[in-house]
């Protein structure tokens, strides 16, 4: 009889199984399809819809890696994170336009630019090692609802500086990089995409090499596996906490200078919605892993610009529905993102 029991069990998961495949393989022949139907429609649309999608992903991926490092780390999801990336923008506006007076492209606004790049990663990398020693750092062996609901907190009192700095009303930012684009193929291609792939494609592959390659990312990595066995191994686990959220408040600067400078505008409530487009990405393609973060961050890039941008599709009012629609499905076949693992409770 328990033979039987455990053959027809058996059945029942292999069953499962062949359907959840079924039903994938199906999902991803529909969007394939869907997007073979816009690429014969009009090929230089789709390119250029393309390039708009990957542009903007890689701002939602630098974002992204401040969830993922975070997370990694102490396993904290940092809602924080997004409005540092806000006050990162509005710093960068306050020294560039107003303090420096760079409004327009010409060679030393350009200097003047990359100098600030690195001033409000510098700021942003000291606010968010400021927070996390004022208000992690006490509740780390605390209850898991305890430093989520102060990173909900934090939000809200960065947000109110943000308020405080930029007032209610959206500001525009007069832009150093040119508005100007170049054609190639056919295809438009704008300064300040190239801009954006100029300045995040280094950082990314600078943040890999320490992660991956360096002492300190090697100490972040022990960590995150084992934070009592690191300490016995002479890790400090606080320096290397207050070193991952510094880098992480570093990239968040980055991408709030770039998104000033290409969008054009500055907001007190602009982390809300890029933080929350960014965690997804980070979710997407699997928290804690840094690849994972960056091809969440274009996935979903592409996703909203397909949505916005092809001729044939449901419209930009369908964007956001459409990305949390496949982050659910995505969830429901790979619970742990693309490139995540399901984690497991350590006994």
């Amino acid at each position: 009889m328990t033979s039987v029991a455990s053959g027809v069990a058996r059945k029942k998961v292999k069953l499962s199984a062949i359907l959840m495949k079924i039903s994938m393989l199906f999902i991803i022949g529909v969007a394939v399809y869907w997007l073979g139907l816009n690429l014969f429609k009009d090929p230089i649309q789709f390119a250029s819809v393309t390039v708009n999608g990957l542009t903007n992903g890689m701002l939602y991926a630098l974002i992204a890696l401040g969830y993922t490092l975070v997370y990694g780390i102490i396993e904290l999801i940092n809602f924080a994170h997004g409005d540092l990336f806000m006050l990162g923008s509005v710093f960068s506006f306050a020294i560039l336009t107003e303090a420096l007076g760079a409004t327009e492209p010409s060679t030393k606004n350009y200097v003047l630019l990359l100098l600030v790049l690195l001033l409000t990663m510098l700021f942003c990398a000291i606010l968010n090692v400021t927070i996390e020693r004022l208000a992690y750092r006490r509740l780390r062996n605390a209850p898991r609802l305890a430093p989520l609901i102060t990173a909900v907190g934090m939000s809200f009192v960065l947000q109110w500086v943000g308020l405080k700095w930029v007032g209610s009303v959206p500001v525009n930012v007069p832009t150093v990089l040119p508005s100007t684009s170049f054609g190639f193929g056919g295809v438009e291609f704008s300064f300040k995409a190239v801009a954006i792939f100029a300045v995040t494609i280094p950082l990314l592959i600078v943040l890999t090499f320490i992660v991956n390659k360096t002492r300190r990312g090697r100490a972040m990595r022990a960590t995150a596996q084992d934070k009592d066995a690191s300490r016995l191994m002479g890790i400090d686990v606080n320096k290397t906490i207050s070193f991952t959220f510094a880098i992480a408040g570093a990239a968040a600067g980055a991408a709030g200078i770039m998104y000033a400078q290409t969008i054009g505008t500055v907001a007190y409530n602009l982390g809300f919605q890029l933080g929350l487009i960014a965690f997804t990405s980070a979710v997407l393609g699997g928290v804690g892993n840094l690849y994972g973060a960056v091809i969440g961050g274009i996935i979903i890039g592409l996703i909203q610009s397909y949505n916005d941008g092809l001729p044939i599709g449901p419209g930009q009012r369908w964007s956001q529905t459409m990305v949390f629609a496949i982050l659910i499905l995505l969830m429901v076949y790979r619970p742990g993102g693309l490139l995540g693992e399901t984690a497991q409770e350590k006994v």
